[in-house]
């Protein structure tokens, strides 16, 4: 795992790609790993929250804090799963479900402005891909991460929202162990787990925004919308 530091501050319209490849010495089977904020900065998705007038429900929801703030999350948000006033769960309209429908204040451009997901984060995965082989040369993958929370466990850890170039899941059914037992249930999520890892060298405080996971083979194509719990499978609806 390969951090890749000396990235500006990205603002709207700054190309990713190039700033990644003028960073980074990438080869061939290299997994990119980006969090979304840097792509979300470039594709425009900030909202100043000055422009922002919030409504009776945001502001029954926030709580002691900004109203206007949950007024962004209310509209990033599909359905509302859970409240503990300020803190929202909601459904995202990608089909995530995640604390503040995405919306974060950390690492945002400027005071008050927050970041929003973007607005198809397998598509903007795919463009990045895309630039980086044409400006580098190297077949690599792309994933694209953020921080979400987890049912049964305490803490985050970044997770993969778009991907491109990577089988996000592995399905073992069928397959046996050591002692012979066939699986009958077991799916890896390693777009995941290829996240969380590269979050161990990127920081949340050290402002490196891309991690380089070199060594893992993750020839196949999917896209991040594959792990999301189809509803009919999801206990928790």
């Amino acid at each position: 795992m390969i951090p890749v530091g000396g990235l500006p501050e990205v603002r709207e319209g700054d190309d990713v790609g190039a700033l990644i490849a003028a960073a980074a010495e990438l080869e061939d089977g290299d997994v990119v790993v980006v969090a979304h904020k840097v792509v979300s900065k470039a594709e425009g998705r900030v909202v100043r929250l000055g422009g922002v007038e919030p409504s009776a429900r945001a502001r029954d929801l926030a709580a002691d804090e900004d109203p206007r703030r949950l007024e962004v999350i209310l509209r990033e948000s599909a359905r509302v799963v859970r409240t503990r006033p300020p803190l929202v769960i909601a459904e995202t309209r990608h089909g995530f479900v995640c604390a503040s429908a995405g919306v974060d204040a950390s690492n945002a451009p400027e005071p008050d402005t927050v970041v929003l997901l973007p607005e198809d984060p397998d598509a903007s995965a795919g463009r990045l891909r895309d630039s980086l082989r044409e400006l580098t040369g190297a077949d690599v993958a792309v994933i694209v991460s953020d921080s979400f929370g987890r049912a049964w466990r305490q803490g985050t850890t970044d997770v993969a929202i778009g991907c491109a170039g990577v089988r996000p899941l592995v399905d073992l059914h069928g397959e046996h162990d050591a002692v012979g037992y066939e699986l009958h249930a077991t799916v890896i999520a390693v777009a995941d787990e290829l996240a969380g890892a590269a979050e161990l060298v990127r920081g949340k405080l050290d402002r490196i925004p891309v991690a380089i996971v070199r060594g893992f083979d993750v020839r196949g194509e999917g896209n991040a919308s594959e792990l999301v719990m189809p509803p009919d499978r999801d206990l928790f609806r």
